[in-house]
């Protein structure tokens, strides 16, 4: 059996700078390498994913063909390898660099909904620890 996608990246529509990664990603995309989900979609249902809304709100989200979760920069680093970007994926593991992005992605996951102006007056989405 030919194996459809490497990853499904489950991404925030409403969200200007996700789409602005996600359009980028689908452009460079080889065909079917990665399924796009957008989860701000109306007809979108996390319960069928077996995930809450929030949660896969609260961070990156993706899925491998054999339903296996990854979450933060490994969503990242999945994606880039898809679209043949594998020298910037071995970068991002080296033990240094690899903790920086994953201190600066957590940070932006906690306040990526004020970041980008969608924020009402409790706006807290909190990761509940940072990805190792």
């Amino acid at each position: 059996m030919i194996q459809e996608f490497a990853i499904e990246m489950l991404y925030d529509g409403e969200c200007p700078l996700c789409m602005r990664e996600t359009r980028m990603l689908q452009r460079m995309a080889p065909k079917r390498r990665i399924r796009f989900t957008n989860i701000a979609a109306a007809d979108f249902d996390a319960s069928s994913y077996g995930k809450t809304q929030e949660v896969l709100m609260a961070e990156m989200h993706g899925r491998l063909p054999d339903g296996t979760w990854v979450t933060g920069v490994e969503v990242f680093r999945r994606l880039y390898a898809a679209v043949g970007l594998g020298p910037v994926v071995w970068l991002t593991r080296l033990p240094l660099i690899k903790q920086v992005l994953n201190v600066g992605y957590t940070v932006f996951a906690q306040n990526r909904l004020k970041l980008t102006g969608r924020c009402t007056e409790e706006c807290s989405v909190r990761p509940s620890k940072f990805p190792g």
